[in-house]
């Protein structure tokens, strides 16, 4: 079963999100080589976002990405395969080429439950231009089940190739994956399922396996679990772990001695304890990223005592 496995990178578009996409093309030209290399199906390389609709000033070729940059990028395709990320109402149609005139193969779209039919609105456009497609629903954890029944009715009778679990605030558990999970298998039998985990509580390679051994055949993943505030299930652990034999460990470990290494004293990701206990507390890192910025990034308590307080707990709710 795990040889159906399929494994997307998302150093870059979700790494980004650490450094602001600066990223050098050798650093993503070595990356899609080495992923290649270790047979990794797909590297998402970046935001197909567009930047009038985001009023970007600066450009950002990561955040919003350019097919003719990336032809330059990328001159020849070699194994993986290339994906793009979308949001709602952050992405021009008019930006997107058919598939056969861009590098790109996939085009995966990011949404809320209470977004769903927008996001399949868009599914749709990119179905019909060639690109394999999938629908991320973020923030999974705290979803009611009635709102997740209405929102796959449309899901069930859309052309999305892949339906992904997002645990964006990294809570959930492994017995939670499974049975988020088995509900997706009987509300949408017909599609390809995916998982994306972070690791505030050092559960996204756990989490990650327990998908897989419920029938995710979509893994996402990132190199040195590089990815916003606590990062995401490590590329490494996925390639050496996953029983394909096609896998190769050695060009991942390549990329993370030449260029990770160092680009993990320059930025911060990965678990911290305020990123720990934003996972704790089901809520989103933005908070926690905030404070990480400050000069009491290392007072815990203080960090764990302003969470907690009783308006905190009152505005978070109101947020929702």
């Amino acid at each position: 079963m795990e040889q159906r496995c399929k494994i997307l990178d998302c150093t870059i578009r979700d790494g980004g999100l650490v450094n602001n996409w600066d990223f050098s093309i050798e650093f993503v030209q070595d990356l899609y080589n080495g992923l290649s290399a270790a047979g990794v199906e797909y590297m998402e390389i970046g935001y197909k976002n567009s930047p009038k609709l985001l009023n970007a000033t600066e450009p950002n070729p990561w955040r919003f990405l350019d097919d003719n940059f990336l032809k330059e990028i990328i001159p020849e395709k070699k194994f993986t395969k290339l994906s793009a990320l979308v949001d709602i109402g952050r992405v021009d149609p008019n930006d997107i080429l058919p598939r056969e005139e861009s590098v790109l193969d996939m085009i995966r779209v990011a949404c809320y439950i209470r977004e769903v039919d927008k996001g399949l609105e868009l599914v749709q456009m990119f179905h019909d231009l060639g690109y394999e497609t999938s629908l991320n629903i973020m923030a999974l954890s705290s979803v009611p089940e009635k709102k997740l029944i209405e929102a796959f009715e449309l899901v069930r009778n859309s052309p999305v190739d892949v339906v992904y679990i997002v645990d964006s605030f990294g809570s959930l558990d492994p017995a939670d994956i499974e049975h988020q999970v088995k509900k997706f298998k009987e509300m949408i039998p017909n599609k390809q399922l995916g998982i994306h985990t972070h690791n505030n509580m050092q559960l996204a390679f756990a989490n990650t396996l327990s998908a897989m051994k419920n029938g995710v055949t979509f893994l996402d993943s990132s190199v040195y679990g590089m990815g916003r505030a606590a990062g995401n299930c490590h590329t490494e652990l996925l390639v050496s772990y996953v029983p394909k034999t096609s896998y190769e460990l050695k060009p991942v470990l390549g990329i993370i001695e030449k260029h990770m290494l160092e680009m993990r004293q320059k930025w911060e990701w990965g678990y911290i304890i305020p990123y720990m206990i934003s996972g704790v507390l089901n809520e989103h890192p933005r908070v926690a990223m905030a404070y990480r910025e400050s000069d009491d990034r290392d007072k815990f308590l203080d960090f764990y005592d302003k969470v907690t307080s009783p308006e905190v707990a009152l505005a978070s709710v109101r947020n929702r």
